[in-house]
């Protein structure tokens, strides 16, 4: 996985619904979860999400606290 990729997709900002607003590493995972089971939306978006759903099944977050730009 690239790192940048990696990066980008933990500090892209969800652009609608509940959790508006927030990181997407900071999403919750039942909300990911959800997701993962009635599908993940087309595109980049989607792709960052399918892959913070894996982080989060994999219990990854806390590795990946560092590299979240919390002024962004």
């Amino acid at each position: 996985m690239n790192h940048q990729l990696l990066v980008e997709a933990i500090n892209q900002t969800m652009p609608f619904g509940k959790y508006a607003g927030r990181k997407l590493l900071e999403l919750p995972e039942p909300y990911l979860v959800w997701f993962h089971s009635k599908g993940f939306p087309e595109g980049k978006l989607g792709e960052q999400l399918a892959l913070m759903y894996e982080v989060k099944l994999n219990g990854l977050e806390e590795m990946l606290q560092p590299l979240l730009n919390k002024g962004s």
